[in-house]
């Protein structure tokens, strides 16, 4: 983050801006232990704590526009180790859920767009899905104890949901057998969808809370339409 160009005056600043979230920032003693435990800690001069700090003097826009939020890997080691319970992670998501969607970095909030049009991030159309796990069940019925393997889409009754993250159906279908396998082995009856297949909600790692709404619900829906009561949800 650049250094401030100008004199703050503390007094024009909202200071309960972030104060909505279920913990309080004016809590952190600075003991440095989520900066130690950071694995982007340094990364663009970050800092858990000054980050941490800058939220509770309510320097939102100065966060919002920072690359700080996004340099942060929200893997919760700071969360783990912070003796006063401060949720940084819930903190960063807040403040990425804050930044205009037309300014969120990468491919992200493309993603999230693809997937609410198309049900899933990469925008697979539906026929090719259904192809692509074909193919990988016939590769699977190739193997010796797989014979006549079939992969169930659709199947209502089913006991078990599984979602798919998209990069298996694109660069790591070999990643798809391993579970598919196992539920053979196991005899589970489970299925998959073939529409709004998609198990990686976008939305929650750019903090946008109405789509991971509207992806999740697509799951429930699934359940109550194929009257499946298990789910597994990878991602």
């Amino acid at each position: 983050m650049d250094p401030t160009e100008h004199i703050i005056n503390l007094d024009e600043i909202d200071h309960g801006i972030f104060r909505s979230l279920p913990f309080c920032h004016g809590y952190c003693v600075t003991c440095g232990l989520c900066s130690s435990s950071c694995p982007a800690s340094g990364l663009d001069d970050f800092d858990p704590r000054k980050l941490v700090r800058m939220a509770g003097l309510g320097l939102k826009d100065e966060l919002v526009n920072s690359k700080w939020p996004w340099v942060c890997t929200m893997c919760g080691k700071c969360e783990h180790v912070c003796p006063m319970g401060i949720h940084i992670p819930d903190l960063v998501r807040n403040i990425r859920g804050l930044r205009e969607r037309d300014k969120v970095p990468g491919i992200l909030q493309k993603g999230i767009e693809a997937a609410i049009k198309t049900g899933n991030n990469l925008g697979v159309p539906k026929e090719d899905f259904i192809f692509i796990a074909e193919d990988v069940a016939d590769e699977i019925a190739e193997e010796p104890g797989f014979e006549g393997f079939k992969v169930p889409i659709d199947k209502k009754g089913a006991n078990l949901l599984t979602t798919i993250h998209n990069k298996l159906v694109n660069t790591h279908t070999e990643d798809l057998k391993h579970w598919w396998k196992i539920f053979h082995a196991a005899k589970e009856d489970w299925t998959i969808t073939s529409d709004n297949w998609e198990g990686t909600s976008w939305g929650l790692f750019t903090g946008d809370d109405e789509s991971v709404k509207i992806m999740a619900g697509r799951i429930v829906e699934h359940m109550n339409r194929l009257e499946i009561k298990n789910l597994m949800w990878p991602e």
